[in-house]
């Protein structure tokens, strides 16, 4: 009897414990500087389960993540709502670079893109239909399965290097998606197993392997959103974003190139958006410090550069 009160004692007293300590992390952690949780708390916030896509976007929703809202339209999209009077919309596809992640609504690569076109009175609707955590087969499954309705002149697809990788579709178990703690222990013990890599180089040789499954998969996804913008008569661009944490010596030409061969295979006008954010320093490139999403700067030259090719 004793030796169980004592168990039971001792049970009360850890999870006592492992409340506190959840709750300092959140009080820590409410000042939005903590990048791995912003990203938790997008995912409980702002995005639903979904069987295929892994998640998507909740509609006419909005969270403030990392100091800056974001909001949603009713088709899961961080734009304002699409119009009836366009001559010409122009839909991104992409990931959280695309999304804007940190980074004011006005100030992201879309949102000045439309400025642009608003300067030029040309009837332009310029959407943002990336979600944060996606890859190349993630992104155009989700055009096909909500926004071929909109019917776009004109699709960009937002390309960066990781989105030839395979992403697992879990939804984590119940601990993860209600526990900082949880997240905090998960995160800090996948960082010390992936201290065993070679490096991302090694990393993007073995991606970007024509034999890979998620190079085959990106390119099959590639050719399938070809397809159907060939017999919609749809304008294609693929723009690719350099990793901000290399604009000095970049060492990913190699796959920019590769990128660019199979872009124009399939009739997509490649836009690279290294040569204009060369030679940045990372820390004047990050939205804030410990996160490696672009900043407002970049996301103004991103939509320099691709206005030039949208321009034409």
């Amino acid at each position: 009897m004793i030796v169980l009160k004592n168990l039971l004692l001792s049970v009360v007293s850890i999870l006592i414990l492992l409340f506190m300590i959840e709750g300092a992390l959140r009080l820590k952690n409410s000042n939005m500087k903590n990048y791995d949780i912003e990203m938790w708390k997008y995912a409980k916030e702002l995005k639903r389960s979904h069987p295929i896509l892994g998640h998507i976007h909740l509609t006419n929703k909005s969270a403030i993540l990392q100091g800056v809202k974001i909001s949603l339209n009713s088709y899961g999209m961080r734009s304002l709502e699409p119009t009836k009077d366009y001559k010409r919309r122009i839909l991104f596809l992409g990931s959280s670079i695309t999304l804007g992640w940190g980074v004011n609504y006005d100030e992201t690569m879309v949102a000045k893109l439309q400025a642009k076109f608003n300067d030029l009175n040309s009837s332009t609707e310029v959407l943002n239909g990336a979600i944060g955590n996606y890859n190349t087969v993630r992104y155009t499954e989700l055009f096909f399965e909500k926004f071929t309705e909109l019917k776009p002149t004109d699709i960009v697809v937002h390309y960066f290097i990781n989105d030839a990788e395979v992403l697992p579709l879990g939804g984590g178990n119940w601990f993860l998606r209600n526990s900082q703690l949880a997240v905090t222990l998960w995160i800090a013990y996948q960082r010390v197993i992936a201290t065993g890599n070679k490096g991302l180089i090694d990393h993007y040789d073995k991606v970007y392997n024509p034999q890979y499954e998620g190079y085959i998969k990106m390119k099959k996804a590639l050719e399938k959103l070809s397809k159907y913008a060939k017999e919609n008569k749809i304008n294609l661009y693929l723009a690719m974003s350099p990793d901000i944490h290399f604009l000095k010596d970049y060492p990913f030409k190699k796959q920019h190139k590769q990128m660019d061969e199979l872009a124009q295979s399939l009739e997509y006008k490649f836009i690279d958006l290294f040569p204009s954010l060369e030679g940045i320093p990372f820390i004047e490139a990050q939205a804030m410090p410990g996160d490696a999403h672009p900043n407002s700067k970049v996301h103004e030259l991103m939509a320099n550069e691709i206005f030039k090719a949208l321009e034409k």
